[in-house]
């Protein structure tokens, strides 16, 4: 369950008018942490983690893209790219292929297994996404997403 501060026990309560609590990189931190967290619980049946998921998500796209691309879209050192695609490899959700525009890199395409799974695993996130945001409007999510996108990128 996402704590709402109606489900925040009393004696914390207090705390939402700390300095802290106002405090964008914070609240990005914990907004972060309770939807991946949600998402991580309801993807686990699934043997997948969020990264995973963002790599698979990737990988069963039209954009094929490469391990580089990975790392630089998703924000992480090319050496977890490398370790996520090892496991999703070995699972048999993604396969290495070589670019054909640069014979040194390796594009990250799903396999069939992995775009069944990637489909599962959507609707997963959705769900969790829905959780997360439950309270805002239709309104306000899309605006959240827009301004999401303004710092993300």
């Amino acid at each position: 369950m996402i704590p709402s501060p109606s489900d925040m026990p009393d004696e914390c309560a207090h705390l939402l008018q700390s300095e802290l609590a106002a405090d964008a990189q914070f609240l990005f931190a914990r907004a972060a942490a309770r939807g991946s967290g949600k998402t991580n619980e309801l993807l686990a049946p699934l043997g997948l983690k969020v990264r995973q998921y963002s790599v698979l998500s990737l990988a069963a796209s039209e954009f094929t893209p490469t391990q580089r691309d990975l790392a630089f879209f998703l924000g992480l050192d090319p050496s977890q790219v490398v370790g996520i695609v090892d496991h999703l490899e070995k699972e048999g959700l993604v396969r290495r292929v070589p670019d054909p525009k640069d014979k040194r890199s390796r594009l990250i395409t799903a396999t069939p297994k992995g775009v069944d799974v990637y489909r599962r695993a959507h609707a997963l996130t959705k769900e969790s996404e829905d959780l997360t945001l439950s309270r805002l409007s239709p309104g306000e999510r899309a605006l959240l997403l827009e301004l999401l996108v303004k710092i993300a990128f």
